[in-house]
Protein backbone atom coordinates (compact mmCIF):
# COMPACT_ATOMS: atom_id res chain seq x y z
CA UNK A 1 0.00 0.00 0.00
CA UNK A 2 1.37 3.42 -0.97
CA UNK A 3 1.18 6.18 1.61
CA UNK A 4 -0.37 9.34 0.11
CA UNK A 5 2.19 12.12 -0.23
CA UNK A 6 0.14 14.55 1.86
CA UNK A 7 0.21 12.07 4.79
CA UNK A 8 3.97 11.63 4.51
CA UNK A 9 4.47 15.37 4.17
CA UNK A 10 2.41 16.01 7.30
CA UNK A 11 4.45 13.49 9.28
CA UNK A 12 7.73 15.05 8.10
CA UNK A 13 6.61 18.54 9.11
CA UNK A 14 5.47 17.35 12.57
CA UNK A 15 8.95 16.51 13.83
CA UNK A 16 12.28 14.75 13.23
CA UNK A 17 12.15 12.14 10.48
CA UNK A 18 14.57 9.83 8.78
CA UNK A 19 16.57 10.81 5.73
CA UNK A 20 14.53 8.22 3.81
CA UNK A 21 11.30 10.09 4.60
CA UNK A 22 12.84 13.34 3.44
CA UNK A 23 14.21 11.80 0.25
CA UNK A 24 10.80 10.42 -0.68
CA UNK A 25 9.56 14.02 -0.57
CA UNK A 26 12.66 15.39 -2.28
CA UNK A 27 12.13 12.93 -5.16
CA UNK A 28 8.78 14.66 -5.72
CA UNK A 29 10.58 18.04 -6.00
CA UNK A 30 9.85 19.16 -2.42
CA UNK A 31 12.22 22.08 -1.82
CA UNK A 32 11.34 22.39 1.87
CA UNK A 33 12.31 18.75 2.51
CA UNK A 34 15.59 19.34 0.66
CA UNK A 35 16.28 22.42 2.80
CA UNK A 36 15.62 20.35 5.91
CA UNK A 37 18.02 17.65 4.74
CA UNK A 38 20.64 20.28 3.88
CA UNK A 39 20.37 21.85 7.33
CA UNK A 40 20.67 18.40 8.91
CA UNK A 41 23.86 17.35 7.10
CA UNK A 42 25.59 20.49 5.75
CA UNK A 43 28.02 20.91 8.65
CA UNK A 44 29.03 17.23 8.60
CA UNK A 45 29.57 17.27 4.82
CA UNK A 46 31.55 20.53 5.09
CA UNK A 47 33.78 18.97 7.78
CA UNK A 48 34.36 15.97 5.53
CA UNK A 49 35.16 18.24 2.58
CA UNK A 50 37.65 20.16 4.71
CA UNK A 51 39.36 16.92 5.73
CA UNK A 52 39.66 16.03 2.03
CA UNK A 53 41.05 19.41 0.95
CA UNK A 54 42.52 21.16 4.01
CA UNK A 55 41.02 24.36 2.61
CA UNK A 56 38.09 26.37 3.94
CA UNK A 57 37.17 27.85 0.58
CA UNK A 58 37.48 24.50 -1.22
CA UNK A 59 35.27 22.90 1.45
CA UNK A 60 32.66 25.62 0.84
CA UNK A 61 32.75 24.92 -2.90
CA UNK A 62 32.56 21.15 -2.39
CA UNK A 63 29.60 21.52 -0.02
CA UNK A 64 27.68 23.57 -2.58
CA UNK A 65 28.51 21.23 -5.46
CA UNK A 66 27.62 18.13 -3.43
CA UNK A 67 24.16 19.37 -2.57
CA UNK A 68 23.60 20.72 -6.09
CA UNK A 69 24.46 17.22 -7.36
CA UNK A 70 22.14 15.70 -4.75
CA UNK A 71 19.26 17.84 -5.99
CA UNK A 72 19.97 17.05 -9.64
CA UNK A 73 20.18 13.32 -8.87
CA UNK A 74 17.39 13.31 -6.28
CA UNK A 75 15.65 10.35 -7.90
CA UNK A 76 18.86 8.24 -7.96
CA UNK A 77 20.03 8.63 -4.36
CA UNK A 78 21.04 5.38 -2.64
CA UNK A 79 20.60 5.56 1.13
CA UNK A 80 22.46 3.30 3.55
CA UNK A 81 20.40 2.29 6.60
CA UNK A 82 18.09 5.22 5.84
CA UNK A 83 21.02 7.68 6.04
CA UNK A 84 21.99 10.00 3.20
CA UNK A 85 25.45 10.71 4.62
CA UNK A 86 27.38 7.81 3.02
CA UNK A 87 25.97 8.78 -0.39
CA UNK A 88 26.76 12.45 0.23
CA UNK A 89 30.32 11.49 1.25
CA UNK A 90 30.75 9.53 -1.97
CA UNK A 91 29.53 12.47 -4.08
CA UNK A 92 31.84 14.86 -2.18
CA UNK A 93 34.81 12.54 -2.72
CA UNK A 94 34.07 12.14 -6.43
CA UNK A 95 33.66 15.89 -6.93
CA UNK A 96 36.92 16.50 -5.05
CA UNK A 97 38.77 13.98 -7.21
CA UNK A 98 37.42 15.61 -10.38
CA UNK A 99 38.45 19.06 -9.14
CA UNK A 100 41.98 17.83 -8.41
CA UNK A 101 42.30 16.43 -11.91
CA UNK A 102 41.04 19.66 -13.47
CA UNK A 103 43.33 21.75 -11.26
CA UNK A 104 46.30 19.57 -12.15
CA UNK A 105 45.67 20.06 -15.87
CA UNK A 106 45.26 23.80 -15.36
CA UNK A 107 48.47 24.10 -13.35
CA UNK A 108 50.40 22.31 -16.08
CA UNK A 109 49.12 24.81 -18.66
CA UNK A 110 49.52 27.97 -16.57
CA UNK A 111 52.80 27.85 -14.61
CA UNK A 112 52.13 30.91 -12.44
CA UNK A 113 48.66 31.65 -11.14
CA UNK A 114 49.54 34.13 -8.44
CA UNK A 115 51.57 37.22 -9.20
CA UNK A 116 54.03 38.66 -6.72
CA UNK A 117 51.86 41.69 -6.09
CA UNK A 118 48.63 39.83 -5.23
CA UNK A 119 47.13 40.16 -1.77
CA UNK A 120 46.70 36.82 0.07
CA UNK A 121 43.56 35.94 1.99
CA UNK A 122 44.55 36.27 5.69
CA UNK A 123 42.39 33.38 6.86
CA UNK A 124 43.90 31.06 4.27
CA UNK A 125 47.40 32.35 5.04
CA UNK A 126 46.90 31.60 8.73
CA UNK A 127 45.70 28.09 7.93
CA UNK A 128 48.65 27.57 5.57
CA UNK A 129 51.10 28.41 8.34
CA UNK A 130 49.60 25.82 10.66
CA UNK A 131 51.57 22.66 11.32
CA UNK A 132 48.27 20.79 11.37
CA UNK A 133 47.51 21.96 7.85
CA UNK A 134 50.91 20.80 6.61
CA UNK A 135 50.43 17.38 8.19
CA UNK A 136 46.93 17.12 6.72
CA UNK A 137 48.22 17.96 3.26
CA UNK A 138 50.90 15.27 3.60
CA UNK A 139 48.35 12.65 4.61
CA UNK A 140 45.84 13.69 1.92
CA UNK A 141 48.52 13.48 -0.76
CA UNK A 142 49.43 9.99 0.45
CA UNK A 143 45.76 8.92 0.41
CA UNK A 144 45.53 9.85 -3.27
CA UNK A 145 48.35 7.38 -4.02
CA UNK A 146 46.50 4.43 -2.49
CA UNK A 147 44.81 1.85 -4.72
CA UNK A 148 41.28 2.98 -5.58
CA UNK A 149 39.44 0.59 -3.23
CA UNK A 150 41.65 1.50 -0.28
CA UNK A 151 41.40 5.21 -1.10
CA UNK A 152 37.60 5.07 -1.11
CA UNK A 153 37.51 3.12 2.15
CA UNK A 154 39.81 5.63 3.87
CA UNK A 155 37.78 8.61 2.65
CA UNK A 156 34.40 7.19 3.61
CA UNK A 157 35.38 5.45 6.88
CA UNK A 158 38.37 7.31 8.34
CA UNK A 159 37.70 10.80 6.99
CA UNK A 160 33.92 10.53 6.82
CA UNK A 161 33.33 8.53 9.98
CA UNK A 162 31.11 5.95 8.28
CA UNK A 163 31.10 2.51 9.91
CA UNK A 164 32.66 -0.44 8.09
CA UNK A 165 29.23 -2.08 7.94
CA UNK A 166 27.65 0.95 6.25
CA UNK A 167 30.61 1.32 3.89
CA UNK A 168 30.28 -2.34 2.94
CA UNK A 169 26.64 -1.78 2.02
CA UNK A 170 27.53 1.36 0.07
CA UNK A 171 30.33 -0.36 -1.89
CA UNK A 172 28.45 -3.63 -2.32
CA UNK A 173 31.18 -5.72 -0.66
CA UNK A 174 31.54 -7.55 2.66
CA UNK A 175 32.38 -5.76 5.90
CA UNK A 176 35.49 -7.97 6.18
CA UNK A 177 36.65 -6.64 2.80
CA UNK A 178 36.20 -3.05 3.97
CA UNK A 179 38.19 -3.73 7.15
CA UNK A 180 40.90 -5.44 5.11
CA UNK A 181 41.14 -2.43 2.79
CA UNK A 182 41.43 -0.11 5.78
CA UNK A 183 44.14 -2.25 7.36
CA UNK A 184 46.20 -2.29 4.16
CA UNK A 185 45.63 1.44 3.68
CA UNK A 186 46.85 2.23 7.21
CA UNK A 187 50.03 0.23 6.63
CA UNK A 188 50.72 1.99 3.33
CA UNK A 189 49.99 5.42 4.80
CA UNK A 190 52.35 4.81 7.71
CA UNK A 191 55.09 4.03 5.20
CA UNK A 192 54.28 7.10 3.13
CA UNK A 193 53.85 9.59 5.98
CA UNK A 194 55.30 7.95 9.09
CA UNK A 195 51.96 8.67 10.84
CA UNK A 196 48.46 7.23 10.90
CA UNK A 197 45.81 8.81 8.66
CA UNK A 198 43.48 9.71 11.50
CA UNK A 199 46.05 11.56 13.57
Amino acid sequence: MTVPSFVLEASVRDGPTSDADLWRLIATDDHQAFTELFERHAQTVWNYAYRLTASWSAADDLLATTFLTAWRRRREVRLVRESALPWLYTVTSNVCRGERRRRGRFLRVVPRLVTAGSTPDHAEQFAQDSATRERLHRVLAAIEHLPRGECEAVKVCLLGGTSAADAAELFGISEVSVRSRLSRARARLQELTQETPDE
